[in-house]
């Protein structure tokens, strides 16, 4: 790869789960990361990132900047030629899906690729997309070709009262490619990674695969988990399929970034040598008629339309894309759940 390190890096949504190990991934190169967030005195916030910073060849620079605020990001991109975006929230359990998912996703995308339009700069823009953009629930699998997903499928099950993370991230990215097919500058590349796995470069991470690991160990899901499919992925992987997307001059398109077609309990289990003894890992899978019928009463986010269309189902994709054409070699599924949950243990967020 060829990497003029003159020329700046602007990550957008810096202080994410992701964007932490892709802005580690950068300024160890030596590159210097221009990061817009909204309170740049907030030192509490950027303490990570700075940890970072302090001990490599690369230099963080702090913009403030918001995310639905037309024109924000336009000073941190000056400069520029490679635009990460990676900020979009992953919340599951949200009491106004417009405003917390769908807004954040798809005005967010427009506005920083419509600052992209306008920044001569510019010549490639790595999206952080999802899975969730390709499928809305495991049951699409049994109208999709070969029954395995790849990058030519595109969710059309999710909405606003079903699924609705997985609709904001498939509005996001296909606002993303309308507005990359409207000019010839810059080159769109998206990474659609499935769940994220693995440490944090903050330890307290907000997103969603925290609580999920969280469960396995606070007593939550002690009882059992239900037998759903899912993909996941290391988050180191996924900042390295970021980093490979901006500088591999033949990187293009959609790329699924998933190490493994696995299930809940597959997870739990992957925990139970090393921690079995010491914490309430999940050891029993629930059944789905159970599932179905307490689900919507422990979590809102679990309907009996969701259960129906996933418990039971495998999740399979096929990922040969960024294995072959970005080069990801994919880290075992136990290194990443170990090292995630030792994270969790380390700071203390089981309760004794």
């Amino acid at each position: 790869m060829n990497i003029d390190k003159g020329i700046p890096i602007l990550v957008t949504g810096a202080t994410g789960y992701v964007a932490g190990w892709l802005v580690k991934r950068l300024v160890e190169e030596g590159l210097t990361v221009h990061a817009p967030v909204r309170d740049p005195g907030d030192a509490g916030k950027l303490q990570y990132l700075n940890e970072i910073a302090a001990s490599a060849p690369g230099k963080i620079r702090y913009f403030k900047a918001d995310l639905l605020q037309p024109g924000s990001y336009e000073q941190a991109m000056t400069g520029c030629q490679t635009v990460f975006h990676t900020a979009s929230p992953f919340r599951i359990d949200v009491k106004d899906a417009q405003k917390e998912l769908i807004e954040p996703a798809q005005l967010g995308t427009r506005n920083v690729l419509e600052t992209a339009n306008r920044t001569p700069s510019v010549t490639r823009v790595v999206l952080t997309s999802s899975c969730a953009a390709i499928a809305g629930d495991n049951a699409d699998l049994d109208n999709t070709p070969g029954r395995i997903f790849t990058e030519e499928v595109w969710n059309t099950s999710s909405s606003l009262v079903h699924q609705p993370y997985s609709y904001s991230k498939t509005l996001a990215e296909r606002e993303a490619w309308k507005i990359a097919g409207s000019q010839n500058r810059w080159r769109l590349v998206t990474i659609n990674p499935s769940l994220v796995i693995g440490p944090g470069i903050n330890p307290n991470g907000t997103s969603e695969s925290f609580n999920i690991i969280r469960q396995f160990g606070d007593g939550t899901m002690k009882i059992g988990v239900p037998n759903l499919g899912l993909g996941v992925v290391d988050v180191r992987d996924v900042a390295e399929a970021h980093f490979r997307a901006a500088f591999n001059p033949e990187a293009n398109g959609r790329n699924i970034t998933s190490g493994h077609n696995t299930s809940l309990p597959e997870l739990a289990a992957a925990l139970l040598e090393r921690y079995g003894k010491d914490y309430p890992i999940p050891r029993r899978t629930l059944p789905k008629w159970l599932v179905w019928w307490v689900g919507p009463i422990a979590n809102k986010a679990l309907t009996r339309k969701m259960v129906s269309l996933n418990i039971g189902r495998p999740w399979i994709a096929d990922n040969s894309r960024s294995r072959n054409e970005l080069g990801i070699h994919y880290r075992p599924l136990a290194d990443s759940m170990n090292e995630f949950f030792q994270q969790l243990v380390e700071t203390g967020q089981f309760a004794k």
